[in-house]
């Protein structure tokens, strides 16, 4: 908005002309969301107390995590309140890309709103039923998924990293796996927001790395001489995944252990949806395994505990999601999240790395 409001005065003064950077309005939105977060998380977490909205524990996990009990929950309105308002600021209005963007992070903020109002309701750690919670994801990502479809030319090729050359066209499977890689990523981050912090700094170091290739995906010059596909309009994805991050490192300043506040299901399931979306944009959806590690990690410890149980009844994780199982094994609490962090700039920087190795 600051860019359609104030860039045309550049010929009178010339300090606006910094509003056409992507960069610039990246790093100013980064700042925004920080700080807006940081100067209205005491008002949020005084008024989720006043009307009791608070976390419940699950009776079947690790007992020290009893105390936790009566912590505010649902400090995701506040990120997506800050995420909303800081790219509306500093994005390019006309760029229908991150308003498809923002779209789809608004409406998977809703589904978890209404998950996260169940469970406060009825007092219990069981929202939505799982099924209804999975249609209302899949028809959110369909629905954008046509929507920006519609608005540009489907690119229903899969990019390989390591395999500039390697690009097999899945026609219209494309569709299918577009929903797969949003609602999976939506769910993973979701899962992996068990421990203080946890989902928090793996999120912002993969949005980090998100923006990045948008920036390089949306430049002529850099996509061609890293002969990555030039996505039209996909730079300013770079905005939105620096809004994230500010956003996020603001409410990690009071969830940090031991948390003050939660996000719930109204900030994890956006946050997956948003990375698996940004990823399908600049064609890093394969990219995304590498990217969101910790979050696949997470993913596949329950998928595989559940399928084990059943079919053998035996259990292969003393319980999922892993982190669960690391913590059982005696691993203290702040030990499991920062190595999980670890795990995931390595993973993030391999990421990055492959840009080179193609």
């Amino acid at each position: 908005m600051l860019q359609a409001l104030l860039y045309p005065l550049a010929d009178q003064w010339i300090v606006f002309n910094v509003l056409k950077y992507i960069t610039f309005r990246t790093v100013a939105g980064l700042l925004t969301a920080m700080v807006l977060y940081f100067s209205l998380n005491h008002w949020q977490i005084e008024l989720l107390k006043r009307l009791q909205i608070k976390q419940s524990i699950r009776e079947e996990g690790p007992k020290h995590h009893q105390v936790k009990a009566g912590t505010p929950t649902m400090g995701g309105l506040l990120i997506w309140f800050c995420v909303f308002f800081s790219t509306l600021l500093w994005m390019d209005i006309r760029n229908v890309t991150v308003w498809v963007t923002v779209g789809l992070y608004s409406g998977f903020a809703f589904i978890g709103f209404w998950d996260d109002r169940r469970k406060i309701k009825y007092g219990s750690n069981l929202g939505l039923k799982g099924r209804h919670k999975f249609l209302m994801q899949l028809f959110a990502a369909l629905m954008v998924v046509l929507l920006y479809f519609e608005l540009f030319p489907a690119d229903t090729r899969l990019s390989f990293p390591f395999f500039k050359s390697l690009l097999p066209d899945l026609g219209w499977w494309y569709l299918p796996f577009s929903l797969f890689v949003i609602v999976g990523a939506s769910n993973a981050v979701n899962l992996t927001d068990g421990l203080d912090g946890l989902a928090t700094g793996p999120s912002i170091l993969a949005f980090g790395t998100l923006g990045v290739l948008a920036y390089f995906a949306g430049h002529v010059g850099i996509a061609s001489y890293l002969q990555i596909p030039y996505i039209l309009g996909s730079g300013e994805l770079a905005v939105f995944s620096g809004v994230v991050c500010g956003a996020l490192v603001g409410f990690l300043w009071f969830n940090s252990y031991p948390a003050e506040i939660f996000m719930g299901d109204v900030g994890s399931l956006p946050l997956g949806a948003a990375m698996g979306f940004i990823a399908l944009v600049t064609k890093n959806e394969l990219l995304l395994v590498l990217i969101g590690g910790i979050f696949v990690l997470e993913a596949v410890s329950v998928i595989t505990q559940v399928v084990s149980f059943k079919i053998s009844g035996r259990r292969i994780f003393q319980m999922a999601p892993i982190h669960h199982h690391f913590e059982l094994k005696g691993w203290q609490e702040p030990k499991v999240i920062v190595r999980f962090w670890i795990i995931s700039l390595i993973l993030c920087l391999v990421a990055l790395s492959t840009l080179k190795l193609r």
